[in-house]
């Protein structure tokens, strides 16, 4: 019988393969190391591969593609329910070839190469960020011991260091005070690197036309625009802002039983760099809301009265998600909204978020610089949907 459907067991160097024809029966059980793989796949008819989302899955995938295969991708908790008994390869293989023919399963887009380099170079950043953390700490530590004491931060303590390392009071000892001169020095280096890759990023940013249409959105920087068009692409996988929002962790968790709903706070699902990036812009655009006039800073200013700064900033980046979602899926350009009371651009689609049809304005404008709150000169425009974010009140679990 002809092979329709295989699950791949993917790991290092030997991979489990499990296949059935079009009535489901198994009609392949392999195991072949990795050099034979491809030269396996290649002799097969062209069918449905499923592999797991995991480490090297994207570039089997594409070497799949080349095949003539249709690969597709399965977040590893969606496949644990079709494993049977214990877990082991051959198992596993099969609950992959099970849950990759379900018409209810949902897929992860297999990521290009130009997209796997430019997340990789966030990454690469981001642990030089998280090093130089550890290491800024650590000298506040050994500095503490000895009675100097550094307030938090890699700015307080570069400002604090040409002062410990002069001060004759005898506080550091001659060992510790190269000990400090030393650490000051990787200090230095680690900035000029983060540095480097602040550049890089900015470069590829203004060559890149899809992340030029997103940093025209106030709260979305270089870091963010090349993070998200790194991570979902064209956004097509995604029918709509709001799944897109969901799938970043912005949107309400809840429970629902009977008739009983309980609202939570955001589920925090996904990838929490990228949530991370689109919250600390909106914060930079919470933080000079108060003093604009423009529809999307009385909105913002609107919630934090409400509620608090944090749940503000969590909104905007709600709303900036379905606002990217809405510019990478079809290709627009961003419009800013008009000032409060001016008539709206013609042409704008806009949608309405829960605030405005209860008499708040309904628009969105300004823009920023690598996630600053700035006012864009330009004529570019863009469609801005509305976050639809459900708020919750401070003293019961109900929607605002």
């Amino acid at each position: 019988m002809q092979i329709t459907t295989i699950g791949i067991d993917l790991a290092k160097n030997v991979f489990q393969l499990h296949g059935v024809d079009s009535k489901g029966r198994a009609v392949l059980r392999k195991r072949v190391v990795r050099e034979k793989l491809l030269a396996l796949v290649a002799n097969l008819p062209p069918c449905v591969i499923g592999m797991e989302a995991c480490a090297s899955a994207h570039h089997w995938a594409r070497e799949m593609r080349k095949l003539g295969h249709e690969a597709r991708l399965i977040n590893p908790k969606f496949v644990k329910a079709y494993v049977k008994s214990n877990k082991s390869d051959p198992n596993d293989a099969e609950g992959i070839c099970e849950a990759v023919g379900r018409p209810s399963m949902r897929f992860v887009p297999v990521k290009t190469v130009g997209q796997q380099d430019l997340l990789a170079l966030h990454r690469v950043r981001a642990q030089l960020i998280k090093t130089r953390t550890a290491l800024v700490n650590q000298m506040r530590g050994l500095l503490g011991e000895r009675g100097v004491v550094v307030g938090k931060g890699v700015t307080r303590l570069r400002a604090a260091l040409p002062a410990i390392l002069e001060d004759q009071g005898g506080r550091l000892g001659p060992l510790m005070r190269e000990l400090i001169v030393e650490m000051s020095e990787r200090l230095r280096l680690s900035d000029e690197r983060i540095k480097r890759y602040d550049l890089k990023l900015g470069q590829l940013c203004a060559q890149d036309q899809r992340c030029q249409r997103l940093v025209a959105v106030e709260g979305i920087g270089a870091l963010a625009a090349t993070a998200m068009v790194g991570a979902v692409g064209d956004a097509r996988q995604f029918r709509n802002g709001r799944e897109m929002s969901a799938w970043l962790g912005l949107t309400p968790g809840h429970r629902k039983s009977g008739n009983r709903e309980v609202m939570l706070g955001i589920s925090k699902r996904g990838d929490r760099y990228l949530r991370t990036l689109l919250i600390h812009g909106a914060r930079a655009v919470v933080n000079v809301a108060e003093r604009r006039r423009d529809a999307r800073s009385v909105w913002v200013s609107k919630i934090k009265d409400r509620h608090c700064a944090n749940v503000a900033a969590v909104a905007l980046a709600n709303k900036n998600a379905r606002i990217i979602w809405a510019l990478l899926n079809r290709n627009d350009s961003y419009r800013p909204a008009a000032a409060a009371g001016a008539p709206a651009a013609s042409g704008a689609r806009l949608a309405a978020p829960r605030c405005a049809r209860r008499g708040a304005p309904k628009t969105s404008s300004v823009t920023p610089l690598h996630g600053c709150a700035r006012r864009n000169s330009s004529a570019e425009s863009a469609t801005a949907p509305a976050s639809g974010l459900k708020v919750r009140s401070r003293r019961g679990g109900g929607e605002r």
